[in-house]
C-alpha cells in the first residue's frame, strides 16, 4: 500500500483550480450536448413514429463509437498530450452534434451520432490527463471529482434550455445552439491551456507543490504490457461493470418518467434537475471523502476503496425506483443512485494516474473507456428489448442497484493491495 502521511501543503496559488473550473465547464457543456437527443426522445418518438428497438440501436451504435474512439484518444493524449488531445475530440463532436439537425430517422441518428461518439470519447481521457499535468496525487481525486460534477450541471441545462429552444425555434434549434456553446469554449482552450510550466503566471511555488510527486520521463509501452497488468484489469472490470448505469440514467430517465409519471417536455427540468443536483453532490464528496482520508494518513488504496464502499452502498435502494408512488420518491432513490455513481467514479477514474506512470495512463484510460462503452452497449440492448417487450423498468433498476457493490468487489478481488506498476520498460 501507498501511505500518503504527510500534511497538505499550505495552499500556495489558484491556477491549478481555474484549469480544474475550464474543465468543469467542458464537462458540463458535453452532457449537454449529449443529454439534448434524449430529452427530446419521447418528442421525437412521438413526431417521427421510432420503436424502442430503434432507439436503442442509435444508443448501441453510439457507445460503439465511444468506445473505440476513448482507445484511440487514450493512446493521442499518451502522445501528444491534453491540449491536441481536447481540441480535436471537442471539434469532432460538436460539429457531429450540431448535424443532428439534418435527421429524422433512426437510422439518420445513427449516423450522426457516430462521429459524435468518437469526438465525446475523447473528454475524459483529456481531462484526466489535464488533471495528471496539474495536481499532485493527494488532490487529483477532488479535482476530477469537482470537474466531474461538470457532467451533472450539464445534465441539469439540458432540460432546463432544451424544451425553451425546441418550443420557441424548433427541435433542430436546440442542436445547433448548444453546439456553438461548446465552440466559444474551444477558443478558450486553445488560447489559455498550457501545461504547467508553460502556463503565464503561475507562481513558482505552486509549480512546485503541482510537480511534488517524483516525475517519470516519458516512455512508449505496448499493449501486451498493459493488458498482462492485474491494475489495468481491475480498472477495465470497473467501467466495464458500473458504466452501463449512467449510460442507461443518461439515455432513458426522460423516458422513464413520461412513461411511470406523464411527465412532458415542458416539465421534465424539475425531477432531472433534482437528480442530477444529487449527482453533483455525490461527486464531489466521493473524491473529498478519500482526499480526507488521504489527509488523516489512511493509505491510498485504503482511501480509494472506502469511499468507493459508501458509494455502492447508497445505490442499493434504486432497486425500488419503479415502485415509488410518487414522483419524488423515485427522484430521491435515483437521484441518490447518480450520487453514488459520481462519486465511486472519482475515485475509480483516478486509479489509473494512481497507480501507472503519467505515460501509461492516457492508454489504460481508453481501455476502460473502451470496457464501459462495452457494458453500455449490453445494457443498451437489455434495456431496449425490456422495454419493448415487458414494459417495465424494474430489471434495469435491479442491475443498477447492485453494479457497484459487485465493482468494489471485483476490483479489491483483482488488485487487493492497490500497487504502482513499477515493471514497465521502454519496449514498444
Amino acid at each position: 500500500m501507498i501511505a500518503i502521511t504527510e500534511p497538505y501543503a499550505a495552499r500556495t496559488g489558484h491556477m491549478r483550480w481555474l484549469v480544474c473550473a475550464l474543465l468543469f465547464a467542458v464537462v458540463a457543456l458535453n452532457y449537454v450536448d449529449r443529454q439534448t437527443l434524449s430529452v427530446l426522445k419521447p418528442t421525437l418518438q412521438h413526431a417521427y413514429g421510432w420503436t424502442e428497438i430503434g432507439y436503442g440501436d442509435v444508443v448501441f451504435w453510439f457507445q460503439a463509437a465511444y468506445g473505440l474512439g476513448y482507445v484511440v484518444f487514450g493512446r493521442v493524449v499518451d502522445r501528444f498530450g491534453a491540449k491536441v488531445g481536447g481540441s480535436i475530440a471537442v471539434t469532432l463532436w460538436t460539429l457531429a452534434h450540431m448535424a443532428h439537425a439534418l435527421v429524422t430517422s433512426t437510422a439518420g441518428f445513427t449516423w450522426v451520432r457516430i462521429p459524435m461518439g468518437l469526438g465525446e470519447s475523447g473528454l475524459f481521457p483529456c481531462t484526466l490527463a489535464a488533471a495528471a499535468e496539474w495536481f499532485p496525487k493527494r488532490e487529483r481525486a477532488l479535482a476530477i471529482g469537482i470537474f466531474n460534477a461538470g457532467s451533472n450541471v450539464g445534465a441539469i441545462l439540458a432540460p432546463l434550455i432544451v424544451p425553451i429552444i425546441t418550443i420557441a425555434l424548433g427541435w433542430q434549434m436546440a442542436f445547433i445552439l448548444t453546439g456553438l456553446l461548446t465552440f466559444v469554449w474551444l477558443a478558450v482552450w486553445l488560447i489559455w491551456y498550457r501545461r504547467p510550466r508553460a502556463m503565464p503566471g503561475l507562481s513558482v511555488t505552486e509549480l512546485a507543490y503541482i510537480e511534488s510527486d517524483p516525475q517519470e520521463a516519458q516512455r512508449p509501452v505496448a499493449w501486451s504490457r498493459l493488458l498482462s497488468t492485474r491494475q489495468t484489469w481491475a480498472y477495465i472490470m470497473g467501467r466495464f461493470l458500473i458504466d452501463p448505469v449512467w449510460w442507461t440514467f443518461l439515455f432513458w430517465l426522460p423516458d422513464f418518467f413520461a412513461k411511470r409519471y406523464g411527465v412532458d417536455l415542458k416539465h421534465y427540468g424539475p425531477p432531472l434537475i433534482a437528480i442530477y443536483v444529487m449527482a453533483d453532490i455525490g461527486s464531489v464528496l466521493g473524491g473529498w471523502r478519500s482526499s480526507r482520508l488521504l489527509k488523516r494518513g489512511y493509505a491510498l488504496g485504503h482511501a480509494r476503496k472506502l469511499a468507493m464502499l459508501a458509494c455502492a452502498l447508497c445505490a442499493l435502494p434504486v432497486a425500488g425506483a419503479m415502485y415509488a408512488d410518487n414522483i419524488w420518491l423515485a427522484v430521491a432513490v435515483i437521484g441518490l443512485a447518480c450520487g453514488a455513481h459520481q462519486g465511486f467514479s472519482a475515485n475509480l477514474y483516478a486509479l489509473p494516474s494512481d497507480l501507472f506512470p503519467r505515460w501509461a495512463a492516457g492508454s489504460i484510460i481508453g481501455l476502460g473507456g473502451l470496457a464501459g462503452a462495452l457494458g453500455g452497449m449490453l445494457m443498451s440492448m437489455y434495456a431496449a428489448n425490456v422495454l419493448q417487450h415487458i414494459g417495465s423498468y424494474t430489471p434495469i433498476f435491479l442491475f443498477a442497484s447492485c453494479a457497484y457493490l459487485l465493482a468494489l468487489g471485483v476490483i479489491h478481488l483483482i488488485a487487493p493491495r492497490y500497487t504502482p506498476v513499477t515493471h514497465f520498460t521502454s519496449e514498444s
